[in-house]
């Protein structure tokens, strides 16, 4: 009996830090850098063309994302770190979106795990297709 408390406790201990464990803005808030597309294990890079009126569009169709937020950074500032987080055990995913140059670089990364599952891909790629 004990050793099934202790585990249910070790269980809703790791949930509740997943849920709670404070976002690290210099750790999260940088360059995306990406100079390609890329699918990865863990998250997705696209760039796309676009300028500032890009951008703002962009931010807004993000922030009706449910359960996302703005980290850190501003359209005008050139750089936007969103947190969105999964409905049932609240799962951060950030996203950075740039402006560089001619072109949004999109960074959308997990920070629990080694697979998203593709669920950055499909999030990126939804905004996306909401921008065109």
């Amino acid at each position: 009996m004990w050793i099934g408390l202790f585990i249910a406790l070790a269980v809703l201990g790791g949930l509740a830090w997943i849920r709670l464990a404070p976002s690290d803005v210099a750790r999260w808030h940088v360059d995306p850098m990406v100079t390609v597309d890329q699918d990865l294990a863990g998250g997705v890079r696209r760039r796309i063309p676009g300028d500032a009126a890009t951008f703002e569009r962009l931010h807004r169709i993000i922030l009706e994302t449910p359960r996302t937020e703005v980290l850190a950074g501003r359209p005008e500032d050139g750089r936007v770190t969103y947190v969105t987080r999964s409905k049932a055990f609240g799962f951060p995913d950030y996203a950075t979106v740039q402006l560089s140059d001619d072109a949004l670089e999109i960074w959308s990364r997990l920070r629990f795990g080694q697979s998203d599952l593709g669920v950055n891909k499909a999030r990126v790629d939804g905004w996306l297709k909401a921008l065109r």
